[in-house]
């Protein structure tokens, strides 16, 4: 009897990994054909003489304890190609060098500016400005709330119909701007847009700029590079037809700011703010019968560092797990909504079955299969089907992201680099998947519990940055 309800929980979970991949295996042939009509349709610039329609856009970049890339992250928003923007920086109360180091690059004196208060944040201690650089500025305040509380500061403070919210450690290409806001000028029911985020470990950058894209020599940023190429290819972009993207990136994203002021800005008590906050613009607008689009624009890219030591790539897939779970249980009320249309009855329930519980079916069912073998129970058939679903498929979906990023956007061009990339889809699939599992269990389990958030802070290296105090910004912005 044993034996039989062994046998029986080991097929079920070897099932629902089969249908997890078939899911993703669907999402992947969508994205072949929407990357493929977008390339046909955005085959060249925007002309220049659209530029006038271009809205003007807000960036804002909360920074903690972020001296050692915020300057040169500031220095690459200066060198966008876009006629009109402005940068606010939110120095969400840094105990290092964050603000001094600002003051010296940019030339900041504080600014007697009052601030039109719209979303509750922690004290605002004072606005910085440069004579030298009028649009950039700076808010110091206290810390409270996070990231969120942050960007909320930074939302009261922008002047601009739009807003892109950043990561202190993000370095845009200099069309990045333009492409990611191309959605709002081609249908005016658009409200939130997003980026491709990719991985800066490795990459040479120079006083913002980014002079060659490159592998990181740590394998496990390496193996970032393919999940991240991964998931914004497969896990977003196939999403777009039915305008049911639950996700838009935290660290490269573009708002219509009075849609967000109205629907409450971002939340600071939980831990993916930035997810939460588009399903719940999903639920609202989709309550009050509000024509609207998020979008997911594949080729605008944000560069960003990731985390190189377990202990901190660990702490980030705990909170981004959480944060998945919070975002899906504060907006249940999509969830097969009468108006919920594709994002209520196919996107959220694939985000709670797929993404928010398989932790507990693939711990399962790893644990069952190295159980079983030694135990002398699992068959043949059973361990082949498990190689071929857990790996196999793996492999194939991250070698097929790999290929649809070298046929569209040739991001590495050496065959080099493509190789070790090959290397690392086949790799990932040998610890990399399975301690991620075990991470987003715990970020499951601590959600359930209830247990209380604390933001860990992100180390960085910035090893792949050289920070150029002469350099200024461009004064050639279109």
């Amino acid at each position: 009897m044993m034996v039989s309800l062994f046998e029986a929980v080991q097929w079920v979970c070897l099932a629902y990994l089969a249908a997890v991949n078939l899911g993703y295996l669907t999402l992947s042939a969508i994205s072949f054909v929407v990357l493929r009509r977008y390339s046909q349709r955005h085959s060249v610039e925007v002309p220049e003489v659209c530029a006038e329609f271009e809205p003007p856009v807000t960036l804002i970049v909360p920074a903690h304890q972020e001296e050692l890339m915020v300057v040169a992250t500031v220095r690459s928003l200066m060198q966008l190609r876009y006629p009109q923007f402005e940068i606010i920086v939110v120095n969400d109360g840094s105990t290092d060098r964050t603000l001094s180091a600002l003051i010296e690059a940019f030339d900041l004196r504080p600014f007697p500016e009052a601030l039109r208060v719209r979303l509750k944040t922690a004290r605002v201690r004072g606005v910085y400005r440069s004579p030298v650089y009028p649009d950039l500025r700076v808010i110091d305040k206290e810390n409270g709330g996070g990231k969120a509380d942050a960007l909320n500061a930074g939302i009261n403070a922008a002047r601009y119909p739009l807003f892109c919210a950043l990561d202190a450690d993000g370095i845009l290409q200099p069309d990045s701007l333009r492409r990611v806001v191309r959605p709002f000028l081609e249908d005016a029911r658009t409200v939130a847009t997003g980026g491709i985020v990719r991985v800066a470990n490795g990459c040479d950058v120079v006083g913002g700029w980014l002079m060659r894209p490159g592998l990181p020599r740590n394998p496990l940023a390496l193996l970032q590079v393919v999940e991240y190429c991964r998931a914004f290819l497969f896990g977003r972009l196939g999403w777009n037809p039915l305008n049911a993207a639950l996700v838009i990136s935290g660290a490269f994203g573009v708002f219509h700011k009075e849609t967000i002021i109205a629907a409450g800005g971002y939340r600071t008590d939980i831990a993916g703010e930035d997810m939460e906050l588009v399903v719940r613009l999903h639920r609202l607008l989709r309550e009050s019968r509000t024509p609207y689009r998020i979008t997911f624009v594949p080729d605008p890219v944000c560069w960003t560092e990731t985390p190189e030591h377990l202990r901190v790539l660990k702490r980030q897939r705990v909170r981004w797990q959480r944060g998945l779970c919070e975002s899906l249980r504060l907006n249940v009320g999509l969830l097969w909504n009468r108006r919920g249309g594709f994002v209520g009855w196919v996107a959220f329930p694939f985000a709670l079955i797929v993404e928010c519980l398989s932790p507990i079916v693939e711990a399962t069912g790893y644990l069952l299969f190295v159980a079983g073998y030694l135990a002398g129970l699992v068959d043949v058939a059973f361990a082949l089907a498990f190689l071929i679903i857990a790996i196999g498929l793996g492999t194939l979906l991250s070698a097929s992201s790999l290929l649809l990023d070298e046929i569209s956007f040739h991001t590495y061009p050496k065959a080099g680099q493509l190789f070790w990339l090959f290397i690392a889809s086949v790799a990932e699939n040998f610890g990399y998947r399975q301690l991620n599992a075990i991470w987003r269990l715990e970020g499951l389990a601590r959600w359930a519990c209830g247990s209380r958030q604390v933001w860990g802070e992100m180390t960085r290296t910035a090893g792949w940055s050289t920070d150029l105090p002469s350099v200024g910004a461009s004064s050639d912005r279109t």
